[in-house]
């Protein structure tokens, strides 16, 4: 069966999957009938596009996996929709939903410092190792470190993801607390937090990853995103766009080493002055 079928496949599965976890929600705070008529009405069309390409045997124009000439790992994303936020937090709600419209290249992992330094020719860490993942960065040290990456490799692809983009790849396809479920307990399969960490920084994908095969999503270093700061997410773009404006403050994703297990959560946002380094990381997005 030809890659793309394949992906089609997956894609379905998680879609059931989704239904099963709303319908198990039923009664206890939302009722989800329509989500779920919707995400049946997905399933549906996916399946007709698994037919066709049965039947024409097309051969798949977008890979699973690409890496670039200083040897970053990106896993690809796929279209779809998800509901973004959560109750836990004011600046979290109100929980409302998104529709990525393009699939997308994520970082399979935060960038390296080898990476950095492959395009940087610095050593700016506070921790040092080439598998460690980068922090002690500004915002503007990050899109210095963009420009060039795209110079290098003659494109204008890679970006920072906005902050739906950055959940939406996280969940992976849940509706959990975290990308893995509900527990804290099993956070430190997936993450380095507070109770695990040694209060230091850890070389990326040690841990395991979440469904879409993406690493460090929850813990190790926060992750740098897009958008700019909101107190709420009124108003927020629902077409997985950046929301920018005229705050002072960029968003943050992810938690890290020194967080809690609840600052670690798919759902979790802080906000940071562009000049802050600290315990900051990022991973890149490079557009199909």
């Amino acid at each position: 069966m030809q890659q793309a079928n394949i992906a089609l496949i997956e894609e379905n599965e998680k879609l059931k999957k989704q239904i099963n976890q709303l319908e198990s929600l039923k009664g206890k705070d939302v009722e989800y009938e329509k989500e779920i008529e919707e995400l049946k009405k997905e399933i549906e069309g996916l399946n007709k596009k698994i037919d066709t390409l049965t039947k024409t045997k097309e051969e798949p124009e977008i890979l699973a996996k690409l890496d670039n000439s200083i040897g970053m790992k990106f896993t690809l994303i796929p279209e779809g929709k998800f509901y973004m936020g959560s109750k836990e937090r004011n600046d979290e709600k109100p929980v409302h939903k998104v529709k990525i419209n393009n699939p997308f290249y994520l970082g399979t992992y935060p960038v390296t410092q080898a990476e950095w330094k492959a395009v940087m020719d610095d050593n700016p860490f506070y921790f040092k190792g080439d598998d460690l993942p980068v922090e002690s960065v500004s915002w503007d040290d990050v899109q210095e470190f963009i420009k060039k990456l795209n110079e290098k490799e003659g494109t204008n692809k890679y970006r920072l993801p906005s902050e739906a983009e950055w959940e939406y790849a996280c969940r992976a396809g849940t509706i959990t607390r975290y990308s893995f479920g509900d527990s804290d307990s099993k956070l430190g399969g997936y993450a380095w937090c507070d109770e695990n960490s040694g209060q230091k920084t850890h070389p990326v994908g040690q841990k395991k990853s979440n469904p879409w095969g993406l690493y460090d999503m929850h813990g190790n270093v926060w992750e740098r995103v897009q958008d700019m700061w909101h107190d709420s997410y009124d108003g927020t773009p629902t077409d997985g766009s950046a929301w920018e404006g005229d705050g002072a403050n960029r968003v943050i994703r992810g938690g890290s080493w020194h967080n809690n297990a609840g600052d670690c959560r798919s759902a979790i946002r802080y906000h940071v002055d562009p000049r802050a380094r600290d315990v900051l990381g990022f991973r890149l997005l490079q557009e199909v």
